[in-house]
């Protein structure tokens, strides 16, 4: 997929997760199967950035990030959640929708154009709308990559 990060059908799920932890969790084991990454290291840079703050966007959406070493462009994982789960949103709200992020190590302005390109397509009602009924995996990717091709274009 072209765009500023890459995100590939099969990091594109739907879980049941009951805490923020778990989340966390269920991502890091995503972005190590899907991308060959490394779970543990994955997990603690991922958990480091969320001690600094929630990533809680708002709006039922969080969008939990980090940078790693290994990395050659940023990679993503979408996952929808079977119920809301509480994440110290900024709103107070419980997120249901996760788009996780990783950027190379050194990726600053890279990083930083794919975390707003991320928050601009979910700040969209329609797109939002949209990724909370897809009926399967399948159309939640096609969503996800129609507008990140077009984003790219």
């Amino acid at each position: 997929m072209s765009g500023l990060f890459t995100l590939l059908p099969e990091a594109v799920v739907t879980v049941s997760a009951d805490s923020k932890d778990i989340i966390l969790e269920r991502l890091a084991g995503i972005f190590a199967e899907v991308y060959a990454l490394d779970r543990d290291a994955v997990l603690k840079h991922m958990a480091e950035r969320e001690e600094l703050g929630s990533t809680g966007f708002g709006r039922r959406i969080a969008i939990p990030h980090a940078r790693i070493s290994g990395l050659g462009r940023p990679v993503a994982v979408f996952m929808r959640l079977n119920a809301p789960v509480e994440f110290d949103a900024a709103d107070g709200m419980p997120v249901d929708l996760i788009f996780g992020l990783l950027s190379p190590e050194g990726a600053g302005a890279m990083h930083l154009h794919a975390l707003a390109a991320i928050s601009r397509m979910m700040r969209d009602e329609r797109m939002h709308e949209a990724l909370v009924t897809a009926p399967s995996t399948e159309a939640l990717y096609s969503l996800l990559s129609n507008v990140i091709d077009r984003d790219a274009a």
